[in-house]
């Protein structure tokens, strides 16, 4: 979850630390890994959340937070099982 120090989180988080920033985005994902637990997806981590919801950051870089709490609490299990699918077919060792 060190990806959320990219450069701009501080501009558009302004007055939150990186460490800050690192400490909510964990958060959220502990807390959809517990909702994916609940659907009976047992072995998901809050390291496989982030990496799916970050995907698509790779090329536009990191969003203002509002957006990445949006993308993390919105995650459906499918999007997430599809990811999974396709990071898999693309050598991605889980």
């Amino acid at each position: 979850m060190n990806d959320a120090q990219d450069n701009g989180s501080e501009e558009e988080n302004p007055g939150m630390t990186d460490q800050e920033l690192n400490e909510i985005i964990e958060n959220l994902c502990l807390s959809k890994v517990e909702e994916f637990i609940l659907l009976g997806y047992e072995h998901v981590t809050g390291k496989d959340i982030w990496d799916c919801v970050s995907d698509k950051y790779r090329k536009t870089g990191l969003p203002s937070l509002h957006q990445i709490v949006n993308d993390i609490l919105s995650l459906k299990s499918t999007a997430f099982m599809n990811w999974m699918t396709i990071s898999m077919y693309r050598g991605a060792q889980f």
